[in-house]
């Protein structure tokens, strides 16, 4: 492939360092099907307004179809010297098709041009991405009925702190996930405006359809504005925004799993081909691709961090700074993809410890709060129920047993608020009677947990 001739503005060849300071084929080229795709749509409406004839756009939207083939079989040639993915295509459509080849730049820039492309991949990446989450989301839903009436301790402060269904600390994470991919769709509404038409910053003089392009490119609108689209990366920095946050749900879920692995906490049994062994320790196996995902989370937030930099202060319409846009996107797409899907693998694989989980279940006085509950309930004020059960804590404490071991004399003889207490207090503790005593909509009660799990099957189609 011959390098094409620089505009007649230049009188001098560019130099050689410059070719590699500034060429994007090396990462731009995976935009080529939507490249493709894009231009042949350009040429369909240059063809009906009149700007082209119709056996000229049919001799382009063949050749570009040849042109994707080549590219897809890995026999075109990528030469750095034509800077990025648009240039070369359009470069090997003027060799092989002379002047037509040339009419497919009429009313385009390449700053609308590339903008169409990158929005193409984006909403493309957005719908991969989000089938990941349905994915995980199902993953996670499977277990509240395969662990079912499994109980676990959850924690605040890394203290045990109250007792919950092992199927409610799943759907933590469903929740998370849900905003995650409603972030991903709203964001998806923003991503879909065509730019093509916008031409460099001000439009086009010629008669152009851009209504047409939309609907032949499947655009929810046009944009509005040349001024704006040629320098619009908000939709870049959103989505890249909207994968870092589910990096970190990811990263909190893998530190969790992580915690529960342990010797430590021993509640959790990871697959094991999802872990590494050490190479000096023979004992040891460790939660290698957990640890990945929670320490990947650091490089999205980068890539992030790079893209609001880069936008930071640019004047509009299109900047050469804008060709950093990129690579921070399809990292953070490629990272979070391969996270999604190990996690998916892994939430399906695992095996909660269920023996050793029920033996050390009672304790960390898990009931505690629930028996402060249920003295409210018999009219006691809260802050005196509090430091009234309280007391009773570290009473059971210093002698080493459960609040539900006391009899009911010695819990009355604690404090004055506890002399309302009779038989039924029993009836509220231990780790079971306590979560059967919840009945807040969003609590761990059994009924609650269960309605949450039907609408998620529902949901998900599962």
């Amino acid at each position: 492939m011959s390098t094409p001739s620089r505009s007649g503005v230049l009188g001098a060849n560019v130099d050689t360092r410059v070719e590699k300071f500034t060429e994007s084929v090396s990462f731009d080229r995976r935009l080529y099907a939507h490249d493709i795709v894009g231009s042949q749509a350009h040429a369909r409406m240059l063809a009906k307004v009149g700007l082209i004839s119709g056996d000229e756009c049919r001799e382009i939207e063949q050749t570009l179809s040849e042109i994707r083939q080549e590219i897809e079989q890995g026999e075109f040639h990528f030469d750095p010297a034509l800077e990025d993915i648009h240039m070369h295509v359009e470069h090997a459509l003027v060799e092989r098709l002379g002047d037509v080849g040339r009419k497919l730049h009429t009313a385009r820039s390449r700053n609308d041009q590339v903008s169409t492309d990158l929005r193409m991949w984006t909403r493309e990446a957005i719908d991969t991405i989000d089938r990941r989450l349905a994915d995980l989301m199902a993953a996670l839903v499977a277990r509240c009925e395969r662990d079912e009436g499994v109980i676990l301790p959850a924690y605040t402060h890394l203290r045990r702190a109250q007792p919950v269904l092992a199927a409610h600390a799943y759907l933590c994470h469903v929740e998370r996930l849900a905003r995650d991919r409603g972030r991903l769709a709203d964001a998806r509404r923003r991503v879909n405006v065509l730019p093509l038409g916008g031409g460099a910053l001000a439009g086009t003089s010629l008669p152009i359809d851009r209504e047409m392009v939309r609907r032949e490119l499947e655009f929810d609108a046009v944009a509005a504005n040349s001024l704006d689209t040629s320098s619009d990366r908000d939709f870049v920095a959103e989505v890249t925004f909207a994968w870092t946050m589910i990096a970190e749900h990811l990263s909190s879920w893998a530190e969790e799993w992580i915690l529960w692995s342990t010797t430590e906490f021993d509640f959790l049994a990871l697959p094991q081909e999802f872990c590494t062994c050490s190479s000096m320790m023979p004992q040891k196996i460790n939660p290698d691709v957990l640890e990945l995902v929670r320490g990947k989370t650091g490089r999205l937030v980068g890539n992030l961090m790079s893209l609001l930099t880069l936008l930071k202060g640019l004047p509009p319409a299109y900047n050469r700074d804008l060709q950093e846009d990129k690579e921070p996107l399809f990292d953070s797409f490629d990272t979070i993809d391969a996270c999604l899907e190990l996690a998916a693998a892994i939430v399906a694989g695992a095996e909660l410890k269920q023996e050793s989980i029920a033996e050390r279940l009672e304790a960390g006085f898990l009931d505690a709060t629930t028996l402060m509950e249920h003295l409210i309930g018999l009219g006691v004020p809260q802050r005196t129920a509090h430091h009234a059960v309280g007391s009773l804590v570290a009473m059971a404490a210093e002698r080493g047993v459960a609040l539900a071991e006391l009899s009911l004399e010695e819990m009355r003889s604690v404090d004055p608020a506890l002399a309302v207490l009779d038989e039924r207090v029993f009836e509220f503790l231990g780790t079971r009677q306590a979560v059967a005593a919840f009945a807040s909509f969003g609590s761990t009660s059994p009924e609650r947990v269960a309605e949450q799990v039907t609408r998620w099957k529902q949901e998900l189609g599962i």
